[in-house]
């Protein structure tokens, strides 16, 4: 058994394969999926688990060059954009309308589909290099 805080097969699974510029999306639950995206959907209930629970897991193991955030988080959820950026530190963040990001979900490796319940939780990771 593993060691380490992902344990999740299939988002060990993703998080193994990425490289470098590689983008992983992690959401909420109403965000639309592209067909074709590899969904993982760890929702078992309205906000469990959370979207900040599954993005502290994911950080945890995943090296994150830059992060994408839909533009509307920065008034419609405030307390969340506040939260990520807590978690992320001096991570980069670059605002692109949602829209975009729901097209971008396109070239994702994956979406991690949270039980959160709140709007533009969501979050497009891009992997960056250890060395």
């Amino acid at each position: 058994m593993r060691k380490t805080k992902v344990i999740n097969t299939q988002i060990s699974s993703v998080i193994s394969d990425m490289g470098h510029f590689d983008t992983l999306s992690i959401g909420d639950a109403g965000m639309p999926v592209p067909v074709g995206t590899k969904k993982i959907d760890v929702a078992i209930e309205n906000g469990v688990p959370s979207f900040i629970q599954v993005l502290t897991n994911i950080l945890s193991e995943l090296e994150v060059q830059k992060v994408y955030l839909a533009n509307e988080i920065k008034t419609a959820n405030p307390e969340q954009l506040a939260a990520i950026k807590a978690l992320i530190g001096e991570t980069p963040i670059e605002f692109i309308d949602h829209s975009q990001m729901k097209q971008d979900l396109n070239k994702a490796k994956a979406f991690v589909r949270t039980g959160e319940m709140t709007p533009y939780s969501n979050i497009i990771l891009e992997s960056g290099v250890v060395f």
